[in-house]
């Protein structure tokens, strides 16, 4: 079997990357029948650095690698749904998980669910198109560009 871990730097003792189509790297771990870690390789996520489409990049690299499963801390949507389509388990893991301990966790049955959440970091321009009444009945004519950090739709604080 082979696993695809999104991580940070890569290896047994990285911690799971929180989202999957923007980690930086995904160690891959093949995994005999009887559990045994057999092989570890760490691999650059090509898709990183992509202005778009990360998550589908990502995930096509995960079935070019022959992954079985996939864990990361989130998925996308997009992302989740090209896995699934391959045949592709995905589950997710806390990033206070090792590489090694996720893929142990998984294999005992108790890592079972994608969390699923949005493409992004959820940092970005806000809309800040506000055209509201102000105290005095003024017609507020506000074009603010809104340069807020907000959360992004379906973060989880683990």
């Amino acid at each position: 079997m082979r696993v695809v871990v999104a991580t940070i730097r890569g290896g047994l003792d990285d911690f799971v990357s929180r989202a999957f189509g923007r980690a930086p790297t995904f160690t891959i771990v093949d995994v005999d029948e009887n559990g045994n870690i057999i092989n570890v390789q760490v691999a650059q996520n090509p898709a990183y650095s992509a202005p778009r489409g990360a998550g589908i990049q990502a995930a096509q690299f995960c079935i070019n690698e022959g992954a079985d499963v996939v864990i990361a801390g989130q998925f996308g949507p997009n992302s989740f749904q090209v896995l699934q389509t391959a045949g592709i388990k995905t589950v997710s893991a806390p990033p206070t998980m090792t590489v090694e301990q996720a893929v142990q966790a998984y294999l005992r049955g108790e890592l079972t669910q994608p969390i699923l959440g949005a493409e992004g970091s959820g940092i970005g321009p806000g809309r800040g198109m506000g055209g509201g009444y102000g105290r005095g009945m003024g017609k507020g004519r506000g074009k603010g560009m809104g340069r807020g950090m907000g959360r992004g739709r379906g973060v989880n604080d683990w």
